[in-house]
């Protein structure tokens, strides 16, 4: 195995990693926590950003951001270039992007939020202004990376595709 085909290997292990925390997380995961009581919602996603904040989550979050360009840039002048282009464009503006300025920034703002000392209506008033945008933010970001990812696996498919006929 040469050094380009083990990177372009490693970009696709890190983008379907991302792809699918992203996917099972909107398939199980927001939907459990949707049916909590707004102190337990608000609770457990302050836990969760909390806890996402790791080497393994970096691996895949960081790594797919590191290793998308790399991989495009050593295929300059194949087929597999400009899937990997696409696919290192839809990541970076739609699943790096949306993640860095639009999840973070409400992750933020509810780490600074006190659940334990307002009255219910305050934490119905969190939750609403947390969960509607950071879930559509969520949906956006997952539809980019599994795009991101297929284009990834095209890429990878295209020139064994092509020489084997």
């Amino acid at each position: 195995m040469t050094t380009i085909n083990f990177i372009l290997v490693a970009t696709a292990l890190a983008s379907g990693l991302i792809a699918g925390l992203f996917y099972s997380y909107s398939c199980s995961v927001n939907p459990g926590l949707g049916a909590l009581s707004d102190q337990h919602y608000l609770a457990a996603m302050q836990s969760i950003n909390r806890a996402i904040l790791n080497p393994v989550f970096f691996f895949s979050f960081m790594g797919t951001l590191i290793l998308l360009p790399l991989s495009t840039y050593q295929h300059f002048g194949t087929a597999r270039f400009y899937w990997l282009l696409a696919a290192t464009v839809v990541y970076v503006i739609g699943t790096f992007g949306v993640t860095m300025f639009g999840n973070v920034p409400l992750n933020d703002a509810l780490d600074k939020f006190n659940i334990t000392a307002v009255p219910a209506q305050e934490l119905a008033r969190q939750r609403a202004e947390f969960e509607v945008p950071w879930n559509r933010l969520h949906s956006i970001r997952t539809v980019a990376s599994v795009i991101s990812f297929v284009l990834v696996i095209i890429a990878c498919l295209h020139t064994a595709v092509t020489t084997d006929n």
